[in-house]
């Protein structure tokens, strides 16, 4: 069994302006991939979207997920689906469409190149509760998971021995592969009122 988790502090993540506002690259696969170049695997990031209207990056060949973290935001892809996101709604979408967005927002994405797939989850955690997942991984692949910290303070404790404490803006990142039994992870509310966490995962296509 293998596995390895880092945890990204908020001011370890690096943050860079565009035109319609800015975005936060939280975590990207392989380590050395550059964004600008597209040789990523994956890529997650948040973005402040501080236009009212803007217009997409063209990615062709990458598939993306789209969560509002705050605000509402309305996406237009020409000539296949429109669709108007609130909060912890999500948009699943070829990055090669034409998209155009209306609102202003602060969002969660996760960028997906050819092979892999994935998912994004809104996790709400009440107050003095928590939040548990088991991963497995029987056939093998190589899997990935990230917590990422909207609202917290929250504590992550992997196979109850191993402990993270993320405040907001942190990602936990969690990679796993040939594992002959499942890795609990558990999600702890350490806030005195709701905390709020969205889980990226990503595995590779069969």
């Amino acid at each position: 069994m293998s596995y390895s988790v880092q945890l990204i502090k908020k001011d370890e993540q690096i943050t860079k302006e565009w035109s319609g506002g800015d975005t936060t690259q939280l975590a990207i696969y392989p380590e050395d991939a550059q964004y600008t170049k597209r040789n990523f695997l994956w890529r997650i990031s948040t973005a402040q979207v501080e236009a009212e209207e803007s217009d997409f990056t063209p990615l062709p060949d990458i598939d993306r997920l789209i969560m509002v973290i705050e605000g509402e935001m309305t996406l237009q892809h020409e000539g296949h689906h429109r669709v108007h996101l609130t909060p912890y709604e999500q948009d699943r979408f070829n990055g090669g469409w034409t998209t155009r967005s209306y609102g202003k927002v602060r969002d969660f994405n996760l960028m997906l190149g050819e092979g892999c797939d994935g998912e994004l989850d809104a996790i709400t955690i009440e107050k003095d509760s928590h939040y548990e997942t088991v991963s497995s991984n029987a056939d093998k692949r190589q899997i990935v998971q990230a917590f990422y910290c909207v609202s917290g303070p929250v504590c992550l404790l992997v196979n109850d021995k191993e402990e993270f404490d993320a405040e907001n803006g942190d990602l936990f990142l969690m990679h796993s592969e040939g594992l002959d039994r499942g890795i609990t992870i558990k999600v702890f509310n350490k806030a005195d009122v709701e905390a709020k966490v969205i889980r990226a995962g990503v595995v590779p296509n069969d």
